[in-house]
């Protein structure tokens, strides 16, 4: 399904079989090939929460040259949601760009994850991967049939982490979301420690791409101390990266299309893929 607006075209495309294994692709006017953002929404990794809280970041995006996959996954309340399935449906949909990049002229040498809260958690799992221990059912194909193979996942030049929930272990002893961080991955630290190694960023480090985390200091369902932390130790264990403090900001005004927070995430995007 397609449409067209005066700046971009949207494009509805199944990354998998699976009815919410979905995404709207928002392109450019022009030939390309288009730097791609890929956008995860955030809510907890609870189902009342949809795509669709990124859909006007999305057409800002590409209203300024940058393709925009704002991607749906399965979430905890959804039939198949939770672990593993929300983690390997997010690495389906980034890696079904490579399938997709000839048609729709997608770089993909030039390819950013960019999430809000426990979508930055998903958007910084992302640049994880590589280091995912490898008896991980995370470390696997998630592709039908292929379930044995090894995965080979999308390379992306950089990470856009909004209020993101950087350290899993840190969200569940603060109980961010009530509970949510147990929820996702069925227990505590204590009863699955392999799952939190596998899932949690704070648990991957170093990353081995530049990272960008934007935070509000007036932030009450993810505190800036999780991004604060989380750059502290990823500089240590040498990873480039880069903190935006936003004195007084809450956590929503990020996702505010109009808002100077928005401003800042479209030209930490730029850089990132070289457009300035």
């Amino acid at each position: 399904m397609s449409q067209s607006s005066h700046n971009s075209r949207i494009v509805r495309l199944s990354y998998g079989p699976e009815t919410l294994q979905f995404g709207e692709l928002h392109l450019p006017t022009g030939s390309g090939p288009f730097p791609t953002v890929i956008l995860i929404h955030g809510g907890f990794w609870r189902n009342p929460y949809g795509y669709t809280l990124m859909t006007s970041l999305a057409e800002d995006l590409a209203k300024q040259g940058i393709a925009a996959w704002n991607i749906e996954y399965r979430r905890v309340g959804d039939a198949g949601g939770g672990w593993p399935s929300t983690l390997l449906d997010v690495a389906r949909a980034a890696d079904y760009l490579r399938s997709t990049a000839h048609s729709y002229s997608l770089d993909v040498q030039r390819v950013v994850s960019v999430g809000h809260s426990a979508g930055g958690h998903l958007a910084l799992w992302l640049a994880a991967r590589p280091r995912i221990p490898e008896d991980s059912i995370l470390a696997v194909s998630s592709h039908a049939g292929k379930e044995e193979e090894r995965a080979r996942p999308l390379p992306l030049v950089g990470v856009v982490s909004q209020a993101g929930v950087t350290d899993l272990e840190m969200a569940r002893i603060r109980n961010l979301g009530s509970g949510a961080v147990a929820e996702l991955l069925g227990g505590s630290l204590q009863d699955v420690p392999e799952r939190y190694a596998a899932a949690s960023p704070a648990a991957l480090l170093p990353l081995g791409v530049p990272q960008v985390l934007i935070h509000g200091t007036e932030d009450d369902r993810v505190p800036y101390i999780m991004s604060e932390e989380y750059a502290q130790a990823a500089r240590a264990a040498g990873d480039q990266v880069t903190l935006i403090k936003l004195e007084g900001a809450d956590h929503f005004v990020l996702i505010n299309v109009y808002s100077d927070a928005w401003a800042k995430t479209v030209q930490s995007v730029r850089q990132l893929v070289h457009l300035e």
